[in-house]
C-alpha cells in the first residue's frame, strides 16, 4: 500500500501558478522525481488515491499519468500498478532542440567536452551535404555532451561558413553550436534520418561505452532560407539516452 506521506509531499509540491490542472499535476509528479523524492521503481499512488487526496477529476489525474507514461517517466503495468520508470534522458525526434536546454529541464545538469574544432577542406561527401564544392574551407566540430558527468551525446558537426562565419571563435563550453547557429542563421527547415548502430572505436572512447554498446544515430541536415547552414551526426548510447516524438492525427 501507498505511504500517505507520498500523496502528502505531491499535494505540497503542487505550484499554485495558472497553469492547467493536469499540468500542475504533472510538474509535481516530475518534481519529486528529480529530487529523489520518489524512486525509480517506487509504486506512485493510484488514481483513486490521488484524485482523494488532490481534489481533482479522475480524468485530469488520469490525462496527467498517461502523458508522463508517454513521456518516459513513469511506468504503468495492467492490474499491477504505477512505477517510477528508471532515469533516462531523452531527445526530441521530429524536432530541433538545444541538448544543454533539454537537460536543464530535467533539472540535471550540462557539461561538454571540446574534442575538435577547427577548418578543414571539404571532401566529396562532406561538400554534397553542405552544398559546396570539393575542396572548400568548411567548419568541423566534434564535442561531448554530458549529463550529470555521463556522456550522452557524441556531436560531429559540419558547418557552412558562408553561412555562420564566426563558428570558430565561439567558446562551446558556454554555450552550445545551436545555440549559436539559432542566433547567425534562424533554422527554417531540416531533415532527420535516425538509425541504429554499433559504435566506432574512437566514438567508445569517446563516450565511455563499450564497443557491443548499441547506439541511435540521428543525421540533421538544416537549412536558413534556401542554404544550407549544417550537418550534423550526433549518436547517443542506447542505454543512456531515448528518442521523443509527438504528433497529431484527426480522429
Amino acid at each position: 500500500m501507498v505511504e500517505q506521506t507520498a500523496i502528502s509531499q505531491l499535494s505540497a509540491a503542487m505550484s499554485d501558478q495558472p497553469a492547467p490542472i493536469y499540468q500542475r499535476v504533472k510538474q509535481a509528479i516530475i518534481s519529486q522525481i528529480s529530487e529523489g523524492v520518489w524512486k525509480p521503481n517506487q509504486r506512485v499512488p493510484s488514481e483513486s488515491e490521488l484524485v482523494n487526496e488532490l481534489g481533482v477529476s479522475r480524468m485530469t489525474i488520469n490525462r496527467a499519468l498517461r502523458e508522463l507514461t508517454s513521456e518516459g517517466y513513469l511506468i504503468r503495468m495492467q492490474g499491477v500498478g504505477t512505477f517510477v520508470a528508471e532515469s533516462k534522458g531523452y531527445t526530441a525526434m521530429l524536432e530541433v532542440h538545444n541538448i544543454a536546454e533539454e537537460i536543464a529541464q530535467r533539472g540535471h545538469r550540462h557539461s561538454c567536452k571540446i574534442l575538435e574544432l577547427r577548418e578543414i577542406k571539404a571532401d566529396p561527401e562532406q561538400a554534397a551535404v553542405l552544398g559546396l564544392s570539393t575542396g572548400q574551407s568548411v567548419f568541423h566540430s566534434t564535442i561531448v555532451h554530458f549529463e550529470n558527468e555521463l556522456a550522452v551525446q557524441l556531436e560531429d558537426r559540419l558547418v557552412n561558413p558562408l553561412v555562420a562565419p564566426d563558428y570558430l571563435q565561439q567558446d562551446f563550453q558556454n554555450q552550445t553550436p545551436y545555440t549559436y547557429l539559432m542566433r547567425a542563421a534562424p533554422l527554417t527547415a531540416g531533415e532527420h534520418i535516425v538509425e541504429a548502430v554499433l559504435p566506432l572505436r574512437q566514438q567508445c572512447s569517446a563516450l565511455s561505452i563499450d564497443a557491443n554498446e548499441p547506439c541511435l544515430l540521428i543525421r540533421r541536415q538544416t537549412w536558413s532560407d534556401t542554404r544550407i547552414v549544417t550537418y550534423a551526426k550526433l549518436l547517443y548510447p542506447g542505454s543512456r539516452y531515448k528518442l521523443l516524438g509527438r504528433f497529431k492525427g484527426h480522429g
